[in-house]
């Protein structure tokens, strides 16, 4: 089947890759290069750097929705494009001109979590299960109807990143069943139920914060929901009252009993006072350090009983 793809993030890499070993995949098209990491060097999206490795020209546009660049998309003759996490809206004239067939692979279980942070939110929410769907190409964000879903249970140990990864291996098989569902013209839509929809908004840093005042399981879900993006930081302020300044905290365990400190205090054992029971410090990162396990960090940092954690405002 001769294909397109459209795509930017890691989160399509492994969907790609097996297309291109099952299918005709014609272009590869993706976002322009930005720049990247501390240095700002200008670099290709993970898609194009892969595509681009494999002999692609990867056209990479400001807006595909120009007359220009749909009338070269007609030019491709493709059945059928596969969009994921590409990062731009797709006009009709766009989508008409994509094959008989344009799908995406959605990060949620949907009609739940529509929008940009699905993983995210579905972990900030203590959700049990979340998954993949893969859609018709809508107008509206992420409502076209629903050709196939895959699950999987979140554990309460990983991050958002991990989870990102986890769900990202999902895409082959059911793009896959999709694609093969359209050759044998098997294809089975299904509508999403508009009252189940919810929104996955996008984050800004100043998201990035938690507050002990709740529950100890919704605080390990917000603090593993906010990693690696945009970060959970608290300040850190010591049993006399000193300023420590920021730490971002990486990973936490739930535990089953509440310690005797107040809310947000630690005890000995690097347990944080939630209102219903605690977290058990894991993994922390001070600003322009590395990530590192709270028993090192409490022993080279000082980090003790007494300390507070204090959200941001």
């Amino acid at each position: 089947m001769r294909l397109l793809f459209f795509g930017s993030g890691a989160f399509g890499l492994p969907t790609l890759q097996s297309l291109c070993d099952q299918h005709e995949v014609v272009e590869v098209i993706s976002q322009p290069d930005k720049p990247a990491g501390r240095k700002r060097v200008v670099t290709p999206t993970p898609i194009a750097q892969w595509a681009l490795e494999q002999g692609y020209t990867v056209p990479r546009v400001e807006n595909v929705n120009t007359p220009a660049f749909v009338e070269q998309i007609k030019t491709y003759n493709a059945d059928a494009s596969v969009v994921i996490a590409f990062g731009q809206k797709l006009g009709p004239e766009l989508i008409d001109a994509m094959g008989k067939l344009a799908v995406n692979l959605h990060a949620s279980l949907l009609p739940k979590y529509r929008g940009a942070a699905p993983i995210n939110w579905a972990m900030i929410d203590n959700e049990p299960v979340t998954g993949v769907s893969v859609i018709a190409l809508a107008q509206r964000m992420d409502a076209g109807v629903v050709y196939a879903t895959a699950s999987t249970p979140i554990d309460s140990n990983e991050t958002a990143g991990e989870l990102h990864d986890r769900l990202s291996e999902l895409g082959p098989a059911v793009i896959g069943q999709v694609l093969e569902q359209l050759a044998e013209d098997a294809l089975d839509p299904i509508e999403q139920d508009e009252s189940l929809a919810t929104k996955a908004r996008k984050f800004t840093k100043a998201d990035g914060t938690v507050s002990f005042d709740q529950p100890a399981e919704l605080v390990r879900a917000r603090i593993h929901g906010l990693t690696p993006w945009p970060g959970c930081r608290v300040r850190w302020i010591k049993a006399d009252g000193e300023d420590k300044g920021l730490l971002t905290l990486k990973r936490v365990m739930d535990e089953p009993r509440a310690t005797t400190n107040a809310v947000g205090t630690l005890d000995d054992q690097l347990r944080v006072r939630c209102c219903e029971c605690a977290v058990r410090l894991l993994e922390i990162q001070a600003p322009g350090g590395k990530t590192m396990s709270a028993e090192d960090f409490a022993r080279g940092q000082g980090l003790a009983a007494g300390d507070r954690l204090e959200p941001l405002s």
